[in-house]
């Protein structure tokens, strides 16, 4: 692995663009757009119940339950290709998953907006592996506080950015808009969730 360390104060991140090679990587996109049961979740904003500007899944060991925006989400059980990949990340970061949250943006006009995975089945400190596949998009990252600056990052196909420590604590993330992607991306972000 080629890790890039992310210096951010109170932030534990790395990255390695070429996580997975560019083949590898086609083959897994080809075969997820296609194993993955995609749906369009609701999210609760401000107190309205949305379409999710994605299509998703999630997935994983039966007792990974897990609730997102006043959503309970019960776990598909694993495609074949993804418990692999589970396997060789856990391996690779010695670290355990029990769950994924497969998105998938089918072009620039699908996003995600500001938020922090700190959900308290996630525990105090999780570790969140997200592998992206397909089109380049920008990462945006930034300090909790009023007024931070955002730090933005281009995840590329086969990439894969790994937030640990504190990251959720002290930051929000997003995946803005962009007319200029045409192009669909898979977002795999693997999790361990606990009992609570």
């Amino acid at each position: 692995m080629a890790w890039t360390e992310i210096p951010l104060a109170g932030a534990c991140l790395r990255y390695d663009p070429c996580w997975l090679p560019a083949a590898q990587a086609d083959e897994l996109f080809a075969a997820l757009r296609v194993q993955i049961p995609w749906e369009t979740h609701r999210i609760r904003l401000f107190g309205r119940c949305h379409d999710a500007p994605r299509r998703s899944c999630w997935i994983g060991d039966a007792e990974a339950v897990y609730t997102y925006s006043g959503t309970r989400f019960e776990p598909r059980p694993w495609p074949s290709s993804l418990a692999e990949l589970r396997t060789r990340l856990a391996q690779a970061l010695a670290t355990p998953f029990n769950s994924v949250l497969a998105n998938l943006y089918r072009d620039g006009r699908d996003a995600m907006g500001w938020h922090s995975d700190d959900e308290p089945e996630l525990g105090p400190t999780p570790l969140i592996a997200s592998l992206s596949l397909g089109a380049e998009r920008r990462f945006a990252l930034k300090r909790r506080e009023a007024g931070a600056r955002a730090l933005s990052l281009p995840l590329v196909h086969g990439s894969l950015l790994v937030m640990a420590g504190e990251t959720q604590r002290h930051y929000r993330h997003a995946l803005p808009r962009s007319a200029r992607v045409l192009g669909a991306r898979l977002n795999l972000t693997f999790r361990w969730i606990q009992a609570v």
